[in-house]
């Protein structure tokens, strides 16, 4: 088979024209950071994100520090403080102290597919405008996230071949529009770079952050994992997944309501569940201390369990 050079040149200029004017949208609206802790400094970027000088970052570069400078393009230098963090979905809020330049389009990662062109713009280490771009190389994907107490799969990240350096975490991860489909979070290899996606579970943790400094969510005490149903199941209760349980917590909620390991969780207050993320979905704070009625499958047989979740605390 052959292939037309005139053809393959056209592809190029494209792909390089989409590469450039993300570059170009984007590159004044992320900042480098730099944070000074008592033990250690560290750095990263960060998204701009309102008018208002907020900008969104990861949790793990801001760590436990209160405040840092945030530098951009054009030379403006600004302090910062931090708004939020919440390492269970490793994302950060920071307010800097005077105007920054306006926040780029967020789109909504659900609209990205495999294949789909993807350019990652960061700030590493200062040097401004540090652009990759290649494509998402899978969709999907799960990353664990702990603090001391408590742990949690960020669901649905985004996997990319744009080339991420360390610097690069906090940064965007723009679609061909220019639009920040994900905040660049992590190196997965060789190759490889992680992105939490932007989508309506984002949306409300950024939200709390920015009004509360902190997320609040319910805690189950349950360790889950996705399962696939049984043909014969699939078409008894209507669904093709459920969650398996491989865990339940001493004296938690869970517990008390009478979950047992090996359950196959298919409802939670009548709405299906397959995957982690739409159990995670429900135990933000308006869940906590109110009823829950979790629907499994123990044996063959439909039990229903009545939890009520309390504050997760760290």
């Amino acid at each position: 088979m052959t292939t037309d050079p005139n053809a393959e040149s056209d592809a190029l200029d494209a792909y390089s024209a989409i590469t450039t004017s993300v570059a170009a949208q984007l590159t004044p609206k992320v900042a480098a950071l730099r944070i000074r802790s008592r033990r250690s400094e560290s750095a990263g970027s960060a998204v701009v994100l309102t008018r208002e000088s907020h900008l969104v970052t990861n949790a793990h570069v801001v760590g436990d520090a209160s405040g840092g400078d945030a530098e951009f393009a054009d030379g403006t230098v600004a302090h910062f403080d931090v708004v939020g963090r919440d390492p269970l979905s490793d994302l950060a809020v920071v307010r800097a102290d005077r105007e920054v330049p306006a926040p780029p389009e967020y789109g909504d990662a659900s609209s990205l597919l495999v294949g789909s062109l993807v350019v990652a713009v960061g700030n590493p280490l200062g040097l401004s405008g540090t652009v990759t771009a290649g494509v998402v190389s899978a969709l999907g994907r799960s990353m664990p996230a702990r603090t001391r107490r408590a742990g949690r799969l960020i669901e649905d990240v985004i996997q990319t071949d744009a080339a991420l350096n360390p610097g690069n975490s906090g940064g965007a991860l723009a679609d061909s529009r220019g639009r920040v489909v994900g905040i660049n979070t992590a190196v997965a290899g060789i190759g490889l770079g992680l992105a939490v996606p932007i989508n309506a579970t984002t949306h409300r943790i950024v939200h709390a952050l920015m009004h509360d400094g902190q997320v609040r969510r319910a805690y189950l005490g349950l360790v889950s994992t996705p399962a696939r149903l049984t043909p014969v199941q699939a078409e008894r209760f209507g669904q093709r997944a459920a969650l398996r349980v491989i865990e339940v917590v001493d004296s938690s909620p869970a517990a008390k309501s009478g979950l047992r390991a090996g359950d196959l969780v298919l409802a939670v207050d009548g709405t299906p569940l397959g995957d982690a993320q739409s159990l995670q979905k429900r135990l933000f704070a308006d869940a906590i201390g109110q009823r829950m009625e979790v629907t499994v499958l123990r044996n063959g047989a439909l039990v229903d369990a009545v939890a009520l979740p309390v504050e997760l605390t760290d």
